[in-house]
Parts: C-alpha cells; structure tokens; sequence
C-alpha cells in the first residue's frame, strides 16, 4: 500500500514515512506542492497526507486539482492550522480527514490505516502476476501451496514489481521509491534487496522472476515453460 506525504517541514516528512513504513506501508515523500502533483499523476496512491502551507502550490489547491479528476484518493490535512473555518475549508474542498499539529504518532498512524481501508478503489489485497500472488495483509508471497514472509523493504519492492510487471525499473528509480531521495543509504542496497526477494522467489519455485535489463535496470517477467 503506497502513500504520498507533502510536507515541507523535512524532519516531520522524515519522521512520518519511518512510522509508516515500520506499519509496512511504501511511503513517498516531497517538500511543495508542485511536486506533489506531479507524483499524483505518475502514481497510484492509497492515500495522500498534505500540508496546507506549502511552496509553490499550498495544499488546498493541491487537493482541489486532485478533486477535479474526478480522483476518489483518500486526502489528509496535515497543518499547523487548527481553526475552524480552516478546517472547514479542507472539507469543503474534498480532503476526508484533517489532523492539526502537533499530533500523537499512534493517532497519525491510526487515520492513515482508517483511510487506507475506506479507499474503495483499493480493494484488491492479493496482487497476481503468473503463478505469484502477494498478500498484502500477510506481507506474504505465495506460490501453490508454499508461502514465504517479507521484511519491509522486499515487501515494498514486490509491491512495486507486482503492481507493474514487465516495466523497467532503473537502479536509481528504486532507490528514489523505496529508500527516498533523502536516503543515506548506497546504491548497491538495490542490488542486495533484488537479491533478497530472487531466493524467495527461487524458494518458492515460481515461474515469476525478475530480469536484469543490461544497462537499463529490472523487470518483473515469467519464464516460458
């Protein structure tokens, strides 16, 4: 399950995507508005955190854009601004839940999950390419009768296969996705992780693997017979 949070304030954006990914969610995050937008229409997000007082475009006009396509995305108001009339403005232009700061991690943590299950556009847990399925809810691949459990980054990197097989994914584009920008972690953690989730998926038995496109990147694809 994939989030968004645009959030200026880096340390808080940091610190939000480390509480969601310890609950197994794949987090992305940027620092205006602009680039919010620009995720939303390049992802599929199972919901959006956004700051109201943002560079370049606030969080209010982020949202009324996203609105006015028609996108049903879950939206939470995170913003400093807690009077009524701001609130009520949040709801009135199509956000579904607003959190004023500052706010305890487990009630942040509890409205995004709230969020997350009244999405109903998300409603398929079990992702199916070939003879692998991934469980969502178990963290779990499956193939056949065999199943095996993913830690949090070989989870997300599953996901992101599984969410769009056959697409080249480059080194530094999984990087961006799954460690973020801001990460202090090398390059070669990419290389590792697909090392990772190639046992398991050797382990399993399954036909689904995924390829090394020469100079390009990774492919999730099945083996012919």
């Amino acid at each position: 399950m994939r989030i968004l949070i645009a959030e200026d304030e880096t340390g808080l954006a940091k610190a939000l995507k480390f509480l969601l990914e310890k609950n197994k969610f794949s987090v992305d995050t940027v620092y205006d508005g602009a680039a919010a937008l620009d995720c939303f229409h390049s992802t599929d997000y199972d919901v959006i955190v956004l700051d109201i007082m943002m560079p370049k475009v606030n969080g209010l006009e982020v949202l009324k854009a996203i609105r006015r396509e028609k996108a049903g995305v879950p939206v939470m108001m995170l913003t400093a601004k807690a009077e009524i009339e701001d609130r009520v403005e949040g709801l009135e232009a199509g956000a579904d839940d607003y959190l004023p700061k500052p706010f305890a991690s487990r009630e942040f943590i509890a409205r995004v999950k709230a969020l997350s299950r009244r999405n109903a556009g998300y409603t398929d847990r079990i992702l199916s390419f070939g003879d692998l399925q991934l469980d969502c809810n178990r963290y779990e691949l499956v193939c056949g009768d065999e199943s095996v459990r993913l830690n949090n980054k070989e989870f997300q990197l599953a996901e992101l296969f599984l969410r769009h097989p056959h697409f080249v994914f480059s080194t530094g584009h999984l990087m961006e996705k799954i460690w973020g920008q801001d990460s202090e972690a090398e390059i070669d953690v990419v290389w590792t992780y697909i090392g990772f989730v190639r046992k398991k998926l050797r382990q399993l038995g399954s036909r689904v693997e995924i390829r090394t496109a020469r100079g390009a990147g990774y492919s999730l694809e099945e083996a012919k017979c």
